[in-house]
């Protein structure tokens, strides 16, 4: 069962190396820039989405959608602008919403809010972030994009990247993160 595990994270590792390449390139405006944005809606035609929290293992409590999917940040992004569009877009969709998000339970619906994507469809945030979901996350509680090339997390109800409040816990692709403060850390944009 180890082995088994070994080579499933190896290849967890491989296919976060390509996607961290492609979201890399998403903010320059090149191959993986806005004119080709793919993201897809999560939320059905007119209705609003939902964001509430749910315990995801080692991770404790984070943001997950309607459907208890986890939510994800982007270090990358700049203030409330989305930098994650194209070939980023489809492994990393983005949380989107027809109207004002809804406040499930745990979440704090003064925390909530929108911001236009360069395709012009409606993604919600959080504490000013933009959210995401991730592709390779198949089921409520999986949470297999914390730390992916140490620019995505899983959010807390505070806003802030889940690794860093999850009492020294560490994912396959990042390590530590420390505290949202600290130097490097995560900062808002």
């Amino acid at each position: 069962m180890t082995r088994t595990r070994s080579i499933v994270l190896a290849a967890a590792v491989a296919g976060a190396a390509m996607t961290l390449a492609a979201c890399s390139n998403s903010s320059s405006g090149g191959a993986y820039g806005a004119a080709g944005s793919t993201s897809t809606s999560t939320v059905a035609a007119g209705t609003a989405a939902t964001v509430a929290t749910a315990d995801v293992g080692q991770l404790g409590t984070v943001l997950v959608d309607g459907t208890g999917r986890t939510l994800y940040l982007f270090k990358n992004d700049t203030g409330t602008s989305s930098t994650c569009s194209g070939d980023c877009a489809a492994t990393w969709p983005a949380l989107l919403t027809n109207g004002d998000a809804t406040a499930g339970t745990g979440a704090q619906s003064s925390m909530l809010g929108t911001t236009t994507r360069d395709d012009g469809t409606t993604q919600v945030t959080y504490d000013g972030h933009p959210l995401y979901l991730y592709s390779g996350d198949t089921a409520a509680g999986d949470a297999n994009g914390e730390g992916v090339g140490d620019v995505w997390f899983a959010v807390t109800v505070q806003g802030t990247p889940a690794q860093a409040s999850a009492g020294g816990s560490s994912s396959s692709m990042g390590g530590g993160y420390g505290s949202p403060t600290s130097s490097g850390g995560y900062g808002h944009g």
